[in-house]
């Protein structure tokens, strides 16, 4: 008996865990706010009602739209493209055997020349149109100068065949060499941090190069996408405000080498200056950084980027150090800390640390006041002996 209520009452307890896991996962889903960027780099958008003669600009545009295919889709192109080029050219040798009569059916003559010496029909037409348009020359079937039309068909099945050539196998070699894939090994810290800096209240991130090629004239900025109302009454969904990130070498022509932090300042002029440890969850904003270089290798451009929302905006943490020396004088960069944070002392918001300085320097000095007038007062002795 005691064991069952024991076995009863475990149950009980299991189910209520994942009660509660289950309640707090739907809480979060439902907090969970939409980006427009993904942490990946990948844009939150499609495309509506759109007209179906501006579809027909992507066929205008087959180079680029070929490119941006997905590879299964690719290769499914590359396949039909060759295979309907095939047994399409099949088709009309086929068709100028048949009317040549040149087939076993027609039992031609023994001195009668073929426009293709060995079709027999539309397999051996199919591989005649393999071997002509792959150049595989195995001498068993051949055109001969009997059929003008034949050598016509000759000429245009290799030189259609030298276009798909070139265009299918550059298409697949753009594909493999597009720096996009360089800007995977470019990756930023999970969470954004604001701590103090050099005295002043700043907005950290952390990015690093997973390769030791570098990025050539590497520039950062960022993006601060929120919605607002505008005097006149209208609402601008993801209206952009540009937001500025240095490193002390300036943003221009980083020195990629190493993880750096690039850190945006919180002054005045700053969407951040505002907000505070308090408020900055309840904001509506997406931070969206972006990164330009130039691939070292294949001197192509390249754009990585990501995006933070307010609850990746992590008040008052600084990173961990993650570049160190060993003993044999080599540098050695620890990714274990690359997004890790540890908490520091941080003013709650900017507004206040700008005050505090105010008052401390206007302390120090000290100031006239113009309505101030020094009077001189005589003094008289009324008192009689």
């Amino acid at each position: 008996m005691l064991f069952f209520v024991q076995t009863t009452l475990s149950i009980e307890g299991m189910f209520k865990y994942f009660r509660k896991r289950f309640a707090s996962h739907l809480t979060e889903r439902s907090r969970r706010r939409a980006r427009l960027v993904s942490k990946d780099g990948r844009c939150n958008i499609e495309f509506g009602n759109v007209e179906e003669q501006s579809r027909f600009v992507f066929l205008i545009d087959i180079w680029t739209t070929i490119l941006d295919l997905r590879w299964r889709y690719k290769m499914t192109i590359f396949i039909s493209a060759f295979l309907g080029s095939w047994f399409l050219f099949g088709l009309l040798w086929y068709v100028v055997a048949y009317i040549h009569k040149d087939l076993p059916e027609f039992s031609p003559s023994i001195n009668h020349t073929p426009c293709v010496e060995n079709i027999n029909g539309l397999t051996s037409a199919f591989l005649f149109s393999l071997e002509t348009q792959v150049t595989i020359g195995y001498g068993f079937r051949c055109v001969t100068e009997q059929c003008a039309t034949a050598i016509f068909l000759l000429i245009f099945q290799s030189i259609l065949g030298v276009i798909i050539n070139s265009f299918m196998c550059g298409a697949i070699l753009a594909k493999i060499s597009r720096s996009k894939k360089r800007a995977k090994t470019i990756t930023f810290s999970k969470n954004a941090v604001i701590s103090k800096r050099g005295g002043k209240l700043c907005l950290l991130i952390r990015v690093a190069n997973l390769r030791k090629s570098l990025l050539i004239g590497s520039h950062i900025y960022g993006k601060l996408l929120k919605t607002t109302i505008t005097p006149e009454g209208e609402t601008i969904i993801l209206d952009q405000v540009n937001i500025e990130f240095v490193v002390d070498a300036g943003n221009e022509n980083l020195f990629f080498i190493s993880p750096l932090t690039i850190y945006h300042v919180i002054d005045r002029t700053s969407p951040f200056f505002r907000m505070s440890v308090e408020t900055i969850l309840q904001q509506d904003f997406e931070l969206v950084v972006f990164l330009d270089g130039t691939v070292e290798a294949t001197s192509a451009t390249c754009q990585v980027r990501t995006s933070y929302i307010p609850e990746e905006v992590l008040w008052g943490y600084r990173f961990a150090p993650i570049v160190s020396k060993t003993k044999e004088g080599k540098y050695r960069v620890d990714f274990h800390n690359f997004s890790k944070t540890v908490e520091v002392e941080t003013p709650h918001c900017a507004f206040c640390l700008y005050n505090e300085k105010d008052a401390k320097a206007k302390a120090k000095r000290g100031y006239d006041n113009p309505g101030f007038i020094l009077s001189e007062v005589n003094e008289t002795s009324d008192t009689k002996m």
